[in-house]
Parts: structure tokens; C-alpha cells; sequence
């Protein structure tokens, strides 16, 4: 049986991120089972780094065939999207700290996403809200293969902002995420 966190999660992500096509990219990493999912514990953002870097380390350790990248979920702590934001600059320095730039880096995912010069309730923030505070590690390798097959990747979020704006409010409240 899977964890409440996990499988809202999951929920979420097959709804959303793949039913909605936002991520082009990550229908066959979750249909090859390759997205690993991990609930924090942690209850303060050095914890929640602590679950970072460990997640960080266990990605490296698993052949990307089989672990393809992970959804760090931390559903008792960062719930300031502003102060999970700072924590994201925080972990992106220690990948460079750690010697990992240009092998992983981090994307990001929160309940009251709100990208800078939107209002709260702008429909485009939906593209990154998700139901807990969600840092996504990511391989290199992934991304520089997706932009392979898909050069445009800049239309994603315009084409994500239009097909939200047609689902509108209502629609995404009917999938129960938002």
C-alpha cells in the first residue's frame, strides 16, 4: 500500500503533469516505471536538505534504466512558497558544491506556486502547483535527450498556459487539483 503523500502525488502526476501532456517529456518515464517517488519526514528545511542530498546520492547510485529521476515530496515542511523557493537556490548550490553540476539539477513544484509578475490565482501558476511542496531531481541526460526530440522546448509553457486557460478553474478542479 502506498503512502496518502504518495499516491496524491502519483494521482497528480498521472492527471496533470502526463493527462494534461505539461511535461511532454514524462509520460514514458512514469509508464516505464523509471520516476521514484520519496516522501520526506522532515519537519525543517535542514532536514529536508539532509533528505535532499541523500535522495541526490541515491539517484546517482541507480542506473538510469531503472531510476530515471525522483519526486522528493515534503509534505511537513516548506510550506512558504517563498521560503521553499530560497531552499531550491540552496540545493541548487549543492550540486555545484558537490561536484554533480551539469549531471543533475533540480525543478520544482508547490501548492502556492506563484511565478514572479502573476497574480495568486493566475491560471499559468497551475503548470507548477502541486499538492505538497515537491522538489524534482532530474538527470542531465534526461533533459539534454528530451531537448533532442523536441528543439522548441521554450513553447511547453505557452502551450501549457493555453491549454489550462481552456480547462480554466473549474476544469482543473474537476481533475481535484486545484
Amino acid at each position: 500500500m502506498l503512502l496518502p503523500e504518495i499516491e496524491q502525488t502519483r494521482l497528480w502526476v498521472e492527471k496533470v503533469v502526463v493527462g494534461l501532456n505539461l511535461c511532454p517529456f514524462a509520460k514514458p518515464v512514469v509508464d516505464h516505471g523509471r520516476l521514484h517517488y520519496q516522501v520526506s519526514e522532515a519537519r525543517t528545511a535542514k532536514a529536508l536538505f539532509k533528505d535532499f542530498t541523500d535522495a541526490l546520492w541515491d539517484l546517482h547510485d541507480h542506473d538510469i534504466t531503472e531510476r530515471e529521476t525522483t519526486l522528493l515530496i515534503a509534505p511537513w515542511t516548506m510550506h512558504d512558497f517563498l521560503d521553499f523557493n530560497d531552499f531550491i537556490g540552496v540545493c541548487e548550490e549543492a550540486i555545484v558544491d558537490l561536484a554533480l553540476e551539469g549531471e543533475f539539477q533540480v525543478a520544482y513544484f508547490h501548492p502556492q506556486f506563484q511565478f514572479a509578475e502573476t497574480a495568486i490565482d493566475a491560471i499559468e501558476n497551475y503548470t507548477n502547483r502541486s499538492p505538497y511542496p515537491i522538489v524534482h531531481l532530474l538527470r542531465e541526460a534526461s533533459i539534454d535527450r528530451a531537448v533532442a526530440q523536441m528543439p522548441n522546448t521554450d513553447s511547453i509553457y505557452e502551450t501549457n498556459i493555453r491549454t489550462l486557460k481552456k480547462l480554466g478553474l473549474a476544469g482543473l478542479q474537476e481533475l481535484g487539483v486545484a
